[in-house]
């Protein structure tokens, strides 16, 4: 599965022997990452990043999720996924993560830009959800960027390792208009 988004940009699904690629750029950004991420201690070694390809592969074969690598000039730069499919009401929920260095460009907006039309256009899905922590405004910044309406809060909704966080739930309907 390959989304080419732009000249410079484009969104694939990785393979195992991209691994180590993976895995080097989550260790590069565990810090940051584990501010607003939970899966971080489960990603340990390049093993973990290959088990987490190999399932996504599986996952995306099921039609369960779509897990693509977020690729900058060649270089990978972060995630992009559909993280589950509810095929009954026709929905998707995106999450996404990026470098720290390759923020403040419009990669990721750009990249969930793209996923989301192939999700209305080609999975016919009727909604997209995005799921943000409260205190997170740069991935807040991203459905409000494209036209998504904040619906609620949820309240103490994840666990951070050692505390609860409340996520702001953003929905986009096909016919709304993604900007």
């Amino acid at each position: 599965m390959t989304l080419a988004v732009d000249s410079a940009l484009e969104l694939r699904q990785l393979e195992g022997g991209e691994a180590a690629l993976l895995f080097a750029l989550t260790e590069k950004n565990r810090t940051y990452l584990r501010r607003w991420l939970p899966w971080l201690d489960d990603a340990t070694d390049v093993a973990d990043s290959r088990a987490f390809i190999e399932s996504g592969h599986e996952r995306y074969a099921n039609r369960e999720s779509m897990e693509l690598g977020v690729w900058h000039r060649g270089t990978l730069v972060g995630m992009v996924s559909f993280n589950q499919f509810a095929w009954g009401p026709r929905s998707g929920e995106l999450g996404y993560w990026l470098d720290a260095d390759a923020q403040g460009s419009g990669l990721m907006t750009r990249g969930c830009r793209a996923l989301i039309a192939h999700g209305f256009a080609e999975l016919d899905l009727h909604r997209v959800e995005i799921r943000c922590a409260v205190d997170n405004l740069k991935s807040r910044a991203i459905p409000e960027r494209l036209g998504f309406r904040r619906e609620g809060q949820l309240r103490e909704v994840e666990w951070l390792y050692d505390h609860f966080v409340d996520h702001v739930v953003y929905g986009l309907l096909a016919g709304e208009g993604l900007r």
